[in-house]
């Protein structure tokens, strides 16, 4: 057993994909048909058992510039770092990154909540970022007791208009896609691109039925779209990719009336734990911690590119 550095052109993708569905974390975004619609193309460095199989893998999506390759995370990606089976003997990230030294001229990657902090050379420096995680294992009234009281308040509210607004599935993502463009526009630094890749990601999350897609709505005859979420299910893990409000939805608490929904739907499934992919923004990171949800840290690390004269110094 050995790591090895290997090009996108040596991977086995069968290897690969049977590694990512029993290794530690769950994490949809680094199944080969997701890279292959975010990226394009990675190398990795792969774990190689006796057989061949893959024991771990640390994916590494990059880009090609006149300067050299450079890592990136792809959109719609929160993290990737190493994903590591029962059987791997290599659990530091510090071990799979000496192999990749000189093959890359800069970069940026957001590791996941398994992967600890590490040391390595100076050409790394890391961070943290944090996502917020809910156990879903209670049942609904377990959990609804831990939302905070405004939280409450609202859903109380909705239940007392005449006509109380619902939550439904929905069967398409350009709803969505129309509603983020409207709301969030050239602040979600996202162009026709990323858009194309989105639906590309649900439709083949929704051939593998791990697609799931609600909206609320204005009651007829109105039938306004209020907001709308994609979230992704992996095994014991739903994550909530995707997700837009109109000011009349938020003003009328529908993201609140979303997320309970998909809450009270899961509720008492032991293991399922419901990944909000945290935020940046204060204000969102406490909307997901008013449902009970808990601050989770995970590592970034950006290579920078040594000086030119650096390799001659003795």
């Amino acid at each position: 057993m050995s790591l090895q550095y290997l090009p996108f052109s040596a991977l086995n993708f069968a290897a690969w994909d049977a590694c990512v569905a029993t290794a530690q974390p769950e994490l949809p975004y680094a199944y080969a048909w997701w890279l292959r619609m975010v990226a394009g193309h990675w190398d990795a460095v792969v774990e190689l058992g006796p057989a061949g199989e893959y024991r771990s893998i640390l994916p590494l999506p990059y880009k090609r510039w006149p300067w050299g390759r450079e890592l990136f995370q792809p959109a719609f990606t929160q993290q990737l770092g190493l994903l590591i089976t029962e059987d791997s003997q290599y659990k530091n990230v510090a071990e799979y990154l000496v192999l990749i030294t000189g093959r890359y001229r800069r970069g940026y990657q957001q590791l996941n909540v398994d992967n600890s902090l590490f040391s390595t050379s100076s050409a790394y420096k890391t961070d943290q970022r944090v996502t917020y995680h809910l156990s879903l294992a209670p049942n609904f009234p377990t959990l609804l007791q831990a939302y905070d009281s405004s939280s409450k308040r609202r859903l109380r509210q909705n239940l007392a208009r005449s006509a109380p607004l619902v939550v439904q599935e929905a069967t398409t993502l350009e709803p969505l896609i129309a509603l983020f463009k409207q709301t969030k526009g050239e602040a979600a630094s996202l162009s026709a691109r990323h858009y194309t890749r989105l639906r590309h990601l649900a439709a083949a999350a929704q051939q593998r039925g791990q697609a799931l897609l609600y909206e609320v709505r204005m009651p007829m005859p109105d039938t306004e779209l209020l907001a709308a979420a994609l979230f992704i299910r992996e095994r014991n893990t739903i994550i909530y990719l995707f997700a837009a409000a109109s000011p009349r939805g938020r003003q009328l608490s529908a993201p609140t009336l979303l997320l309970n929904h998909v809450i009270a739907q899961h509720a008492g499934t032991p293991g399922l734990v419901l990944d909000f992919e945290g935020s940046v923004i204060p204000s969102i990171a406490r909307f997901f911690a008013n449902f009970g949800a808990q601050p989770v840290p995970y590592t970034t690390f950006t290579l920078t590119p040594r000086p030119w004269y650096l390799p001659w110094m003795r």
